[in-house]
């Protein structure tokens, strides 16, 4: 199963799998005005793919036979502040057990 990447001219880490190379007839009109214009990354062959490097093949394939893309988002933004304030709440927690 062939399948062509672009990236979004729009959105950051955002990429599009279609069928067949400049084919975006499946795609919602919607979606391509926010997407913008399409840039070629590359053509890849799902079916000699293990995996690939952000989304889960099998959705990807899936979504290629029922719906004709599938629309890769970037993964969300880690938000350390929240991550450093729940790490020092669990270390005063373990400290004021621990007296």
């Amino acid at each position: 199963m062939l399948c062509t990447i672009y990236k979004s001219a729009k959105k950051d880490q955002t990429y599009l799998f279609v069928k067949q190379r400049d084919d975006f007839s499946d795609v919602p009109e919607p979606l391509m005005e926010t997407f913008g214009t399409p840039v070629l990354v590359t053509m890849i062959n799902l079916a000699t793919k293990d995996k690939l490097a952000m989304s889960d093949i099998n959705k990807v394939r899936a979504a290629l036979k029922e719906k004709g893309f599938f629309l890769q988002l970037p993964p969300p933004v880690e938000n350390l502040l929240e991550q450093h304030k729940a790490q020092m709440k669990a270390q005063t927690a373990s400290e004021n057990q621990n007296h």
